[in-house]
């Protein structure tokens, strides 16, 4: 394992590894990514989840009071997102999509920066779902998260316009289920590829985790871009400790 701390050096790295000549690129980003958006990571001492209970899915399913709460969050959320903007490394990614470069973006983000810099949606998979929209628990159909605010301060829940059930901000909550169409995609994009890359994730929630692992077991060269030890570091061929942006800036 190679440990990189010096930016110009990280650069160098970084531009190697993107090029056409190592293969199928995979990227894996986690919070760390759009933290240098000015996005909390919100799983982080201090952020919301340490500070508040996470509310159940089927607490919010079944208990108003919980589900009122959910959508407060979420407006929160969301107010939070819209004031961030891609910053280089999300464009930079965008640019390797946009140019058939990457052959996959995997994501534990829910706060749409990926969409907004332009990663055609083919091309991305979101693990953990997207808090900037709804969707509806039983037939699946989208909905804008504005027209859901007065209803909620209404003291009323926002229902589906198609058939009448519940929705919910997109984002996977604290014990529903995974997408397991996502998580198979991930999972076997992971074990195509030539050199994965994993920017600003901790690599301690799974099964995010695991792909790293597929990936490297397969034969595909790791990379870790992430300012803070990982417990898969030993295992990646590259670790880069440098700021995330500044090290994409100007690559693509």
């Amino acid at each position: 394992m190679t440990e990189i701390t010096e930016l110009a050096t990280a650069r160098s790295t970084l531009a190697d590894l993107l090029s056409e000549e190592t293969g199928r690129l995979v990227v894996l980003t986690g919070a760390g990514i759009s933290t240098e958006s000015g996005i909390p990571d919100f799983r982080s001492p201090g952020g919301i989840w340490s500070r508040m209970e996470p509310i159940q899915y089927g607490d919010f399913v079944s208990d108003p009071d919980q589900r009122a709460e959910d959508w407060r969050r979420r407006f929160e959320m969301k107010r939070i997102f819209d004031e961030a903007s891609p910053n280089a490394a999300h464009k930079a990614l965008a640019g390797l999509a946009q140019s058939g470069r990457l052959s996959l973006l995997i994501t534990q983000n829910v706060d749409g920066l990926h969409q907004r810099s332009g990663v055609p949606e083919e091309l991305l998979v979101e693990l953990h779902g997207n808090s900037t929209y709804a969707t509806c628990l039983e037939c699946g159909a989208r909905a804008d998260l504005e027209p859901q605010k007065k209803i909620v301060a209404s003291e009323e829940t926002p229902l589906c316009l198609e058939c009448g059930g519940l929705l919910k901000a997109a984002v996977v909550s604290f014990g529903q289920a995974m997408p397991a169409e996502a998580m198979e995609e991930a999972a076997h994009a992971a074990r195509r590829s030539d050199v994965f890359l994993v920017v600003g994730s901790s690599l301690l929630v799974h099964p995010a985790a695991q792909l790293p692992v597929l990936a490297a077991h397969a034969g595909a060269r790791l990379c870790i871009l992430n300012r803070e030890e990982t417990p898969l570091d030993a295992l990646a061929d590259v670790v880069i400790r440098t700021p995330i942006a500044q090290t994409f800036e100007g690559l693509i």
